[in-house]
């Protein structure tokens, strides 16, 4: 082969044509890994990048990205309700909305001040994404003063549910509120447990599904709880990535995690688990529907297989905030694709 060039010696052009050694070959995992799974990977943040108090500091705090995790429940449990009573009240689809996100908000918010405030960051060895109180880009104070304004805007949507549906609502809502200030906040945060899966599974799972259901209709269809645990697995899987990639940085800075008190093996376990187990419901929640259309999440088993591959392979450090990322986007494509299943079901069954 001849490489025409515009006669660029540099060392720099030199090095692009350099044959790839034997030992740096796709089988290689490290270099496998960087040229296929991590492309269009999150780039850390730094401090050049970002100024105090700027916008772009706050969305540091609140993690625009992980906000699929309260937009996907609150989807299918509406296009269930729907799908089951042909009707929906457009307002009441947002004060749902808004509820939800302004739940996972306050969960990352209290996350990134309790973090701090505990002296996680302390050790210079954790390699997740940056917190914006830790980097100095904010101060304690300021985001305590936006977990409360967060805070009383989603009572205020809770109270107009409740308007709506009753007492029950602030019940769900004062549940979902405290779940997500203990996460970092307290004499013993959640996240210094075992149990941060087990919550994101209930909260953004079974409570966020089957409430959404229940808000829209008054009850709850038997499709709904299998497709709440469903949900709630792939959103504490995207936690599991998070935790597992974390394990050494945790481990010294006292957090006894999931991954952290069984092992890298029993991690690795947990996330093939919650990744893959919601497609094994999906044949109950089509038996349960009496049609086939609750199977549609099913052409999504490929990208999920991929994503507990490169799990598996990935190396240490920050390249597992890529699969943390397709982990928040399987979710969300998994919940449209059930909620468009549920609505052909409606429509064609």
């Amino acid at each position: 082969m001849i490489l025409r060039h515009s006669g660029d010696t540099s060392p720099a052009r030199r090095a692009r044509f350099q044959p790839v050694p034997h030992h740096a070959q796709p089988n290689d995992k490290a270099t496998f890994m960087s040229k296929t799974s991590w492309r269009g990977a999150h780039t850390t943040t730094t401090g050049d990048t970002v100024r105090k108090g700027s916008l772009q500091a706050w969305a540091v705090a609140i993690r625009p990205r992980s906000l699929l995790v309260a937009i996907s429940p609150v989807l299918v449990g509406a296009a269930l309700g729907y799908a089951r009573e042909g009707a929906l009240d457009a307002s009441v689809a947002l004060l749902v909305l808004g509820a939800a996100l302004l739940v996972q908000v306050i969960t990352n918010m209290q996350n990134d001040v309790g973090y701090t405030v505990r002296g996680g960051d302390s050790s210079g060895t954790r390699t997740g994404l940056p917190r914006a109180t830790a980097r100095g880009w904010l101060s304690v104070r300021h985001v305590r003063t936006g977990i409360v304004v967060a805070a009383v805007l989603a009572t205020a949507l809770g109270v107009a549910l409740a308007v709506h549906r009753g007492w029950p609502v602030l019940a769900i809502g004062v549940f979902s509120l405290l779940a997500a200030l203990a996460y970092m906040g307290g004499p013993r945060p959640i996240a210094y447990t075992p149990f941060g899966e087990l919550t994101v599974f209930v909260c953004f799972g079974l409570v966020a599904v089957i409430g959404t259901d229940w808000v829209f209709t008054g009850r709850i269809g038997a499709v709904t709880v299998p497709a709440a645990m469903a949900i709630g697995g792939l959103a504490s899987a995207a936690l599991a990535v998070n935790n597992h990639r974390d394990i050494a940085h945790d481990r010294l800075v006292g957090r006894r995690t999931f991954a952290v008190t069984f092992g890298e093996r029993a991690s690795r376990g947990l996330y093939a688990t919650l990744l893959l187990a919601p497609f094994a419901l999906l044949p109950v929640m089509a038996w349960l529907a009496t049609g086939p259309w609750l199977l549609l999440p099913l052409i999504l088993w490929p990208t999920a297989w991929q994503l507990r591959r490169d799990f598996d392979a990935c190396p240490r450090g920050t390249a597992f905030n890529a699969v943390l990322f397709r982990t928040f986007q399987l979710e969300l494509w998994f919940a449209v694709a059930l909620s468009a299943g549920a609505l052909l079901e409606r429509a064609l069954g």
